[in-house]
């Protein structure tokens, strides 16, 4: 063996060792569902900006407001629409605003904000109305839409600009809102507004610059032991205070205010007495400035104290593509609000101030609190009692100084590729008896992806084109009840089933899909809803992927190809999962690229064919789930040598292949490999051997300082203690053989120091370009032949 030889093996078995550990940290969707026609889409010639959503089971429609339109769309098929009323601005209104610099064709038009039940009939609609926002009360009865022209000012409750973000909601006949209360958008607000209405103060220490996101309630005062009183939760990001910087920071908060609060007597008069902020905690793997909160989904819960806030983040610089999900438990914001550290501003020098945390004294009964047992013991039954040491306190240091933290303490979720923008999630009950939470994400290219986590493990079952054109998803609801997701963007809405088994073609694939709503029916062999199954007659293996539960599968029939003796053959295998790598084999020997073989990601080339290349060619599909390895062979080939050596028929029917060209089993199927688009991969015989050599000890030397790089990272990293693959994973060992993809639409990394991906789509093994013109394949560890085979809905109105 040359020594050219043994250091491209050495250097390939030390990248084999390095990449399989860097593989370990990243997620990948297991299979991703182009665009099709067959869901169910809504949207009108001249109307655009489809981004308010109330759906009224009890009714049977989807409320939908869009510019200056309102819809009733069949809850069932939102192809089918009910009912519509328009709600257009006047040619005064619009004079106006544009005299005030705004674009009569786009501003200065009338955006449905706000959809709100106020009973059975009766919903509470509001509009921008060309910068001069305008509520009112909309019924849906015998079949029509009627705005009931009962005008109400809309200022501090739906924003001026149709294009800001803000949140409200509807607690009783209270509506509590946060947005802008002026023309500008310079003076924030969170507003109640009802007989007694209150809203917050307007200093940058409360709100600096906000941006609101999701606003819900929470029913604490339900057998709370300290007589506690129920909850409105808001997320938002802000200018921070708390950070000492050239420039401004911005960073996610959550806030809370009380609901039986009724303002201060002398301080804080018809203002919050309640109102505390926290900063919310989600890091990303590399040091980077805080990432910003997008949207948020309360998963609600019996005991209110086991409901979990699911939120998005993306990064504050546009330098990064990565987005997060974190998730917070309500008890745990709750206990930091009621036994947390305060915030205070001390006097730094001239003129600078500085917020670090207060050590003095709190006063009692504590600030920001509700009226509890505390208070009542101190004969203090309303917030208009509260001394004024204490509304001062509070008036001053609304800012809580520790952050919340993530229930894992860690993000979730990590993704590189198209941002992240919607959530919401829904709780399954499996096979097994016990509830999983499945959470659906809209993404800024318009593809949902559907993940699951299985006891720390993040699982993605599949991403799906919901938008032809790569829309951002700017709405996301979900009908736990009817199993249907409904997304929004601003050209369109669009329907979709929470599931799809049918999919799963085989046993096999129902069971290595993981989803909670599926499982394979042995009586009608088919993957079909968990909810129409006997847990006697079915299959689901959701945290081990087991697939010894499903029968012996039946051996694929044998595919017949005429080889000719210096020919080009092409024999295409497509997998179906972006988590299976493939292997070939000829003649049960595990065939490598080389000069002979050219593996690619959509089949084998055998370059430059002779008599020795007959035989038969299995093409092998490899997943590996936590511990378990699944290889099931996808297709076999028989080449068989042609009688006439200048012509043979391929088993397609209308395709010969004559000596000097390229035999493929169907002249559909194309060759992609790296390389300019358009031009197909170069063959070694095209080349000189001059040429060949000194590219191949060129690509050698430099695959040897990388892998002697790589090598003195990792062991530098490990003996840090930093390293961590698959941080909320039960073992290690489950995460070894994680497999990634590139050139998908999105790619999620998991918890663990972040890396670029090492190798190319669908290789399990890292595949090196030694000759310029190929992948070269490490051989795998070991012989493949012998492995073994919401409940709720929300009222929120936001873009």
């Amino acid at each position: 063996m040359s020594l050219l030889s043994a250091r491209s093996i050495v250097c390939g078995c030390l990248l084999h060792l390095c990449f399989g550990l860097l593989s370990s940290q990243y997620c990948v969707p297991r299979k991703t569902v182009s665009y099709l026609n067959d869901l169910k889409l809504f949207r009108e010639d001249g109307i655009s900006h489809y981004s308010t959503m109330l759906i009224r089971e009890d009714l049977g429609v989807l409320l939908l407001g869009a510019r200056e339109a309102i819809y009733a769309l069949d809850i069932n098929n939102i192809s089918n629409k009910k009912a519509e009323v328009n709600w257009r601005v006047t040619e005064e209104k619009q004079r106006e605003c544009t005299y005030k610099g705004k674009s009569a064709e786009v501003e200065c038009r009338n955006y449905i904000r706000t959809l709100h039940n106020i009973n059975d009939t009766t919903v509470y609609v509001c509009g921008t109305n060309a910068f001069s926002p305008l509520c009112d009360y909309l019924t849906f009865a015998n079949g029509e839409l009627t705005l009931k022209k009962r005008l109400e000012e809309g200022k501090g409750k739906c924003p001026f600009d149709p294009f800001q973000r803000y949140s409200s909601l509807m607690v009783g006949n209270d509506l509590y809102s946060a947005t802008s209360i002026n023309f500008l958008g310079s003076e924030p607000v969170v507003l109640r507004s009802s007989n007694l209405a209150l809203r917050t103060e307007f200093k940058s220490s409360w709100l600096s610059e906000p941006n609101f996101v999701y606003m819900d309630f929470v029913g604490e005062s339900v057998d709370s032991p300290d007589g506690d009183d129920d909850k409105v939760y808001l997320f938002f990001s802000e200018n921070a205070m708390e950070y000492d910087f050239y420039s401004k920071v911005v960073v996610s908060r959550v806030a809370r205010v009380c609901k039986g609060d009724m303002g201060g007597q002398r301080t804080l008069q018809r203002k919050w007495t309640s109102f505390l902020k926290a900063r919310l905690d989600c890091s990303f793997p590399k040091p980077s400035l805080p990432p910003i909160v997008q949207d948020v989904f309360l998963l609600k819960h019996k005991d209110w104290r086991k409901s979990v806030f699911y939120a998005v983040f993306t990064p504050q610089s546009g330098l990064s593509q990565m987005s997060a999900v974190c998730a917070y438990t309500v008890s745990s914001i709750r206990d930091l609000f009621n036994e947390g550290k305060f915030k205070t501003s001390v006097a730094v020098e001239t003129s600078h101030v500085k917020w670090v945390m207060y050590t003095s004294e709190v006063p009692v009964p504590r600030p920001g609190a509700c009226i509890n047992n505390v208070a009542r013991n101190l004969r203090i039954n309303r917030s208009l009692e509260l001394p004024d040491k204490t509304l001062q306190f509070i008036r001053d240091r609304p800012l809580m100084d520790e952050a919340v933290r993530p229930m894992t303490g860690a993000p979730l979720l990590l993704k590189k590729g198209a941002l992240l923008t919607r959530i919401v999630v829904d709780s399954v009950s499996a096979l097994d008896g016990k509830k999983y939470n499945v959470m659906f994400i809209g993404t800024e290219n318009g593809f949902i992806q559907k993940a699951v986590n299985f006891d720390g493990e993040m699982f993605i079952i599949e991403e799906i084109q919901v938008h032809e054109n790569p829309n951002p998803i700017t709405t996301l609801r979900l009908s736990s009840s009817k199993g249907q997701l409904y997304a929004g963007s601003e050209f369109g809405v669009v329907q979709m089933p929470v599931s799809n088994c049918s999919r799963s073609e085989s046993c096999e694939d129902c069971v290595l899909s993981r989803d909670p709503y599926c499982a394979w029916d042995s009586s009608s062999a088919r993957c079909s809803s968990v909810s129409s199954l006997s847990p006697e007659a079915a299959i689901q293996s959701l945290k081990e992927g087991n697939v010894t539960l499903c029968p012996p599968p039946d051996p694929g029939a044998v595919v017949n190809f005429a080889l000719v003796p210096g020919n080009t053959i092409q024999l295409p295998c497509q997998l179906h999962s972006n988590l299976a790598c493939l292997h070939w084999r000829f003649s049960d020997q595990p065939v490598r690229s080389n000069n002979k073989y050219y593996i690619y990601s959509g089949g084998l080339l055998i370059l430059n064919a002779s008599e020795s290349d007959a035989g038969l060619y299995a093409c092998d599909s490899v997943e590996q789930i936590n511990s378990r390895t699944y290889n099931r062979t996808v297709v076999v080939y028989h080449l068989r040598l042609s009688p006439d050596p200048e012509v043979a028929v391929s088993p397609t029917p209308g395709t010969t292949a004559t000596k000097s060209s390229v035999q493929t089993l169907n002249p559909a199927v194309t060759v992609t490999v790296p390389g300019p688009e358009g031009e197909e991969p170069p063959l070694p015989e095209n080349q000189s051997d001059t040429n060949r050599v000194s590219r191949l000890e060129v690509a050698v030397s430099l695959l040897t300082l990388l892998c002697l790089s790589l090598i003195g990272v990792l062991l530098w990293i490990w003996c840090r203690g930093h390293w961590k693959c698959f941080k909320l994973t039960k073992s290690s060992k489950s995460a070894e053989g994680r497999k990634h993809t590139q050139n998908r639409t999105s790619e999620i990394k998991l918890l663990g120091p972040e890396s670029e991906k090492p190798c190319s789509a669908n290789n399990n093994h890292c595949a090196i370009d030694f000759k310029g013109n190929g992948e070269y394949h490490f051989p795998p560890r070991a012989n493949i032949s012998s492995l073994s085979g919401l409940g709720y809905i929300h009222d929120e109105s936001e873009i």
